[in-house]
């Protein structure tokens, strides 16, 4: 009888099993995952492409880069199963915590943090020596604080002090904090919260007065940028002081450049918007193939702001389109998720998270096509990993949380329908 026990079964952990562990326990909706691995991998193949110049620049391979893409899509996937193995409630018990932590975080980031452009819009890790956006996380407390507070107002939603105000002051606090350094960003948050009161069912004529108040500083901005144009010499004319403070003179530069696009093809703002437009004419129908891009080695930022572009070129119209499908196949099964969860919380949680990824996918795909101006925001699961991608997993794996909490509420009233 000892001769036939296989010793190695000892000593060899049985990887297949923890493998079907793992699947077991791997819940939600099958579709929403799908849509991840499929991201992920266009991300690997679209990052690896276009990282080229970034390589020669700092005298790297780009095998370094996909490996580092690579480390970052691991990562990213734990994050998003373990997100989904916790109960969305206690995603919705500590929103206030999280709100409340980031809103000295967005101030310190500001006086403090890493500077760009002009911007600070970052602050470094100690120890592992990493750059932290902070708007990603307030972004992510405000809209699970933003369902929390929806979900509970319900029976007081139309009335302004008690329905409307406990819920626009917390966006409007964000907005202002994160504004001064990344304008898009806050716009971006502003319009996907507007749309998640109009569904939370917040009185039409106080998100119209909103919408207007919120309207009044772009439309300034926009008079402003028409106002000190340079027409002939096709540059910005000398700013008063009142407005040469902080990034206004970005924001004005960014809005001209997308107003006179068509009238001012040589100016030095409109390299990247060109070389875009280059790389989606040179795309066509089908593309010129994975890793064919001849972009990527004169677009600016081809890995992140301006991805897309490099889509397009690859892949052409249909892979564009395929891209444009799988985001709003995204936002289609969470809209479905929003109507069969039971409870409040969860449904919002689904719908706000999605609606912000979606916005932001949008925002992306729009700039990288010059049918908006340029934004700085990434493609969500597909930009060079960074702090965005992994909030960006971490709203995923919350989504999950609540799919798996409707798979298995649904699989209790089968139970129950089936004993009866």
């Amino acid at each position: 009888m000892a001769d036939n026990i296989n010793i190695k079964q000892f000593f060899t952990p049985s990887f297949s099993n923890v493998g079907n562990n793992l699947v077991s326990k791997t819940k939600g909706d099958r579709v929403i995952w799908a849509i991840v691995v499929i991201l992920t991998l266009v991300s690997l193949l679209v990052v690896y492409s276009s990282t080229g110049s970034l390589a020669y620049k700092y005298n790297k391979s780009t095998e370094s880069y996909l490996f580092k893409q690579f480390a970052f899509i691991i990562l990213g996937v734990l994050v998003i199963y373990f997100a989904h193995r916790i109960n969305y409630n206690i995603y919705a018990r500590v929103a206030k915590i999280i709100f409340l932590i980031s809103i000295p975080l967005l101030i310190y980031t500001y006086f403090f943090g890493m500077k760009l452009n002009e911007g600070s819009r970052w602050i470094k890790l100690p120890v592992i020596n990493m750059t932290f956006q902070t708007s990603d996380m307030a972004k992510l407390a405000l809209f699970m604080y933003l369902s929390l507070q929806l979900s509970r107002k319900q029976n007081v939603i139309k009335d302004f002090k008690k329905g409307f105000l406990p819920i626009i002051v917390p966006v409007a606090i964000i907005c202002m904090l994160i504004a001064p350094a990344n304008l898009s960003t806050a716009l971006l948050i502003g319009a996907t919260s507007l749309v998640l009161m109009f569904i939370g069912r917040i009185s039409t004529k106080h998100i119209l007065v909103t919408i207007a108040i919120g309207l009044v500083p772009v439309f300034i901005l926009f008079s402003i940028a028409v106002k000190y144009y340079d027409k002939q010499e096709h540059k910005t004319k000398e700013l008063p002081a009142i407005f040469s403070a902080g990034r206004i003179p970005t924001w004005i530069s960014r809005i001209q450049t997308f107003v006179y696009s068509d009238k001012n093809t040589e100016s030095e703002k409109l390299y990247q918007i060109n070389q875009a437009k280059i790389a989606i004419a040179k795309g066509g129908w089908i593309g010129l193939g994975p890793g064919k891009s001849e972009q990527r080695n004169f677009l600016p930022h081809s890995y992140s702001d301006f991805i897309y572009a490099i889509i397009i070129e690859e892949y052409g119209f249909l892979g564009a389109s395929f891209m444009v499908f799988i985001y709003l196949l995204f936002l289609y099964r969470c809209i479905r998720l929003f109507r069969k969860c039971p409870y409040a919380v969860g449904a919002f949680l689904a719908l706000a998270l999605s609606f912000t990824l979606v916005i932001q996918a949008i925002a992306n795909m729009g700039v990288a096509v010059n049918a908006f101006p340029n934004t700085g925001v990434t493609l969500p699961l597909v930009s060079m990993g960074g702090s965005s991608f992994l909030f960006t997993c971490l709203a995923i794996g919350i989504v999950l949380s609540v799919a798996r909490n409707v798979e298995q509420l649904e699989g209790k009233n089968q139970q129950v329908v089936v004993n009866e």
